[in-house]
């Protein structure tokens, strides 16, 4: 009987947590089936059997307990209006390996290898990157399934941390506006195109095509969103058919059949010349797990997929196995090609030199427009999730220029957030005019990198916290909870470690200091606190209260709306 049990359980979890009709409640006695139907079509849920009834669970739990309701939208305002769940399992694997796919594996390894100094310490490194994403993918698969909506880590801390009220949602909000940016996809996609068609790629010139790309995948998801998905799609299929044509190549080279002399050498020794400060490896660690970001990318869409709880069971641990598998493969193509020293010296284009190596000058110029079509596909990717988030914030009643209903909505379509795809756009020009580009790459990557840690910090904890005052909640999928305290350790980690002086004591964004990005990273969350005091608590020393109410947009989208009114 337990092995049998034993079945059962592994069973439904690997199918969805589904409960078997024999384990509901009885129907009452006469109750017509359409009533318990047309109450599942009144909540926006999918009906598809596999899926409805934890999706039914986890909708009628925010009801019955306000404390597992995130923000002040219940979960049927909060599912609709837009497009609708439109998006499946193949949609949303894509949308994992085209947001994990973008610059990182073409970029950054030089970069890496000069941070830790050897073959092997790198090597180890993208290893350990896909250990912790695939724990953090595990922690936010119980939160993805146990609060199906869009907004990932908004949602998550909101259920959390609801006091001081709203506070959580704020410091979010900073980090996902300001910091939440596609300015780098931008840089590398114009460096790219400009070498490829033999120009110069002078600073303005870089700039204006890196802001002609995101103004392009603003309008592409904003008026077309069919065709902007299936662009999208088509761009995460041609990076890993590139990446698998970077994968043969190198096992070829490392055949012995080509030109390269010694493919083995930088794996002889392959330890030699690593680094012994804790900084550096800290450093390329945040760049390792920057190039595995977007693992978490279905977390923020949730409203628009298909029977969600299923499908990001499936398509979270496909797509990053997929990434992972590629990304440790093409790094041993690289190394199996270039020394130690032409990679460290070979700027952010270490793709260019591998295939200018194994197949020549006229190879490296093809290849340079393949990973420009590799940042753009991240560009189109990053902006079509990202002004998710920004839409769930406005819905949610933060503050902004011209009243958050405008930001909230999906308009002009009614289908697509383009206003929400122009919050995402606005920062994402400034990084990209106001640095130089040598120094604005590493640097945005390195910023970007340590709020995330703070953010997932709280995460984490948040759910040790739900798990002991909330043990009944429902729950379709539960990770394992060592998994979350190695998690938990690795990040306690990344976010002390910048803070201890490099070895060549000054890091890898020269003349910044090496611990600016972290203050940088900081001052962001820091100005999402402020932010909150000024339009939350400062109100209320000067005697306004501040009132909410709900609105129905002409799109059907459910948005807060705050309004101020003095204590008499």
């Amino acid at each position: 009987m337990s092995a049998r049990l034993d079945f059962a359980r592994v069973k439904a979890l690997l199918l969805g947590s589904r409960k078997t009709r024999d384990t509901e409640p009885p129907r009452t006695q006469g109750a017509p089936a359409e009533e318990n139907f047309s109450s599942d079509v009144k909540k926006g849920l999918p009906q598809d059997t596999d899926d409805e009834p934890s999706l039914q669970d986890v909708a009628d739990a925010g009801e019955h307990d306000q404390e597992l309701n995130p923000g002040g939208l219940s979960f049927e305002e909060d599912t609709a209006g837009g497009r609708g769940r439109h998006l499946g399992v193949f949609s949303c694997t894509m949308l994992i390996v085209g947001r994990i796919i973008g610059t990182g594996i073409f970029s950054t390894p030089s970069s890496i290898l000069g941070s830790v100094g050897s073959v092997g310490a790198s090597l180890m490194l993208w290893v350990l990157g896909f250990i912790l994403s695939a724990c953090g993918l595990f922690i936010w698969l119980e939160f993805g399934t146990m609060f199906p909506r869009s907004g990932g880590e908004k949602v998550y801390l909101e259920a959390v941390y609801k006091r001081p009220r709203y506070l959580a949602t704020y410091v979010f909000a900073a980090n996902s506006i300001l910091v939440g940016l596609t300015a780098s996809g931008c840089i590398v996609f114009a460096s790219n195109i400009l070498e490829a068609a033999g120009h110069e790629a002078t600073r303005w010139t870089t700039r204006g095509i890196a802001v002609g790309t995101i103004c392009f995948a603003v309008l592409l998801h904003g008026l077309t969103p069919r065709l902007g998905v299936l662009i999208m799609n088509g761009l995460s299929v041609f990076k890993v058919v590139i990446l698998l044509f970077v994968v043969v190549t190198g096992w070829v080279v490392l055949s012995g059949k080509t030109s390269i002399q010694d493919p083995h050498a930088n794996f002889r020794n392959a330890f030699a010349g690593s680094s012994n400060s804790s900084n550096d490896y800290a450093t390329a660690m945040f760049k390792v797990l920057y190039s595995y970001i977007g693992w978490s990318n279905v977390n923020y869409v949730l409203n628009n997929v298909k029977t969600p709880v299923r499908t990001l069971k499936i398509a979270g641990p496909l797509g990053l196995c997929i990434c992972a598998i590629l990304y440790l493969l093409a790094n041993v193509s690289y190394f199996a090609v270039s020394t130690k020293e032409e990679i460290i010296n070979s700027g952010v284009t270490v793709a260019s030199l591998f295939f200018r190596k194994v197949f020549g000058p006229r190879a490296q110029k093809a290849l340079t427009v393949f990973v420009a079509l590799s940042a753009l596909g991240n560009v189109v990717t990053v902006t079509f999730a990202l002004s998710r988030i920004n839409q769930e914030l406005a819905k949610e009643g933060l503050p902004l220029p011209f009243g958050n209903k405008f930001w909230a909505s999906n308009w002009p379509t009614g289908k697509s957030p383009l206003p929400g795809l122009i919050l995402h756009m606005i920062p994402s020009i400034i990084i990209m005019i106001a640095p130089p580009p040598n120094v604005a790459y590493p640097f945005i990557l390195n910023v970007q990198g340590y709020p995330i840690q703070a953010i997932n910090l709280f995460v984490v904890i948040g759910l040790f916290w739900l798990r002991y005052h909330k043990p009944n909640a429902p729950r379709p999928f539960k990770v394992w909870l060592p998994v979350a305290v190695f998690f938990l350790a690795s990040i306690v980690f990344l976010l002390v470690a910048p803070f201890i002086r490099p070895s060549n004591g000054v890091g890898d964004t020269p003349p910044l200091p090496y611990y600016l990005y972290c203050l940088v990273g900081i001052g962001v969350l820091a100005f999402g606190a402020l932010y909150w005091v000024v339009l939350r608590q400062v109100p209320r020393w000067l005697g306004y209260e501040v009132f909410q109410r709900k609105e129905a947009l002409s799109d059907g989208t459910f948005v807060t709306v705050n309004h101020y009114k003095k204590i008499q």
